[in-house]
């Protein structure tokens, strides 16, 4: 059912029936998810499905899972059902991530920043494993910046600090988060660099600038970084957390929505040609560092400027939607 409705929204969204540009939108949910499903299009899909998709009352549907495995161990899926070769994107940038979680490294001058680190169980073998892969030297890693504090983005961040020295970098709210619950797999990693709105993180001939994003956590981070790819240079708009697995609630909803906004005017100004996030659903980074092209071909992550506007836009709908359906809204 869940493909389905994902397929009708998709062909409702190429044939146009809504700009989600448009200023009239109607305040409602029909209305919001109809802008959501037009600006999403044919490239954003698993954006749409996961955040537009949502029970009618407003509530959670991962809730209950959650509470019901919370303080459990984990267990570890066969790795057939994770596992991906790494891959180079563009000339500095590389693609160290699962197929369903996403890390990157990105090569300076000066050594390399590593954006999430995924589960524990995966950063040995797809960072470790895959910077050899690729002729990469992991003692390079200098810092490591964590979009958010969840366990798929977090848990290999103690492993790279212990045995690299690599610095970390993480939202305040979130490393107050995971001090607190002190219960990471692989170890909570040492409390380090709180990152600030515009902080600008220059490690050789590059620079990341971190924009404070809260919503799908307290201390979700997105970034702004140039790519060079066969000489031309792109700029990624990198969306540090979607989700909405969080406490539910009209003011919860308006952070996220503000800092969608904010993350689509800091893209637009920075003329972002390219969206990355740290899972594959969202961006398709583990079908798009597959892609084989021609000698002078364009890379397939490059989607252009109305693009990365256009996912922002469906962030932000999506949003504006589940907010409407919470009771009493």
């Amino acid at each position: 059912m869940k493909t389905q409705l994902t397929m009708a929204l998709m062909m409702t969204a190429a044939l146009g029936l809504m700009s989600a540009a448009r200023a009239d939108i109607p305040d409602t949910v029909e209305g919001h998810v109809l802008a959501a499903q037009d600006a999403a299009g044919l490239d954003f899909p698993g954006t749409l499905d996961v955040l537009c998709i949502q029970p009618a009352d407003g509530s959670d549907p991962s809730a209950a899972a959650r509470a019901a495995n919370a303080g459990k161990p984990r267990a570890i899926p066969a790795r057939e059902t994770w596992y991906a070769e790494p891959a180079k994107v563009f000339d500095n940038v590389y693609f160290v991530g699962t197929k369903i979680n996403n890390a990157w490294a990105i090569k300076t001058s000066a050594g390399i920043i590593l954006l999430d680190t995924m589960y524990n169980y995966a950063a040995e073998t797809e960072i470790i494993g895959g910077f050899k892969k690729l002729g990469l030297d992991p003692a390079t890693i200098k810092y490591v910046i964590v979009s958010h504090g969840h366990g798929d983005h977090d848990e290999g961040a103690r492993m790279l600090q212990d045995r690299y020295g690599a610095r970390i970098i993480m939202g305040g709210p979130d490393w107050d988060a995971i001090t607190k619950a002190n219960n990471m797999p692989g170890g909570v990693p040492k409390r380090d660099i709180v990152a600030t709105d515009g902080q600008k993180v220059t490690l050789g001939n590059t620079t990341v600038t971190i924009l404070l994003t809260p919503g799908h956590t307290l201390g979700t981070l997105s970034f702004l970084f140039p790519v060079k790819d066969q000489g031309k240079t792109y700029q990624v708009a990198y969306s540090g957390g979607m989700g909405f697995n969080f406490p539910r609630s009209r003011e919860r909803f308006d952070t996220y929505i503000a800092s969608a906004k904010k993350f689509g005017d800091a893209a637009k100004a920075s003329g972002a040609d390219i969206i990355f996030s740290n899972h594959s659903m969202y961006d398709q980074a583990w079908i798009r560092s597959r892609w084989q092209r021609k000698p002078g071909e364009i890379s397939p992550f490059v989607i252009g400027t109305e693009a990365v506007a256009r996912y922002a836009t469906v962030l932000s709908e999506c949003a504006k939607a589940a907010k409407l359906r919470l009771k009493g809204s």
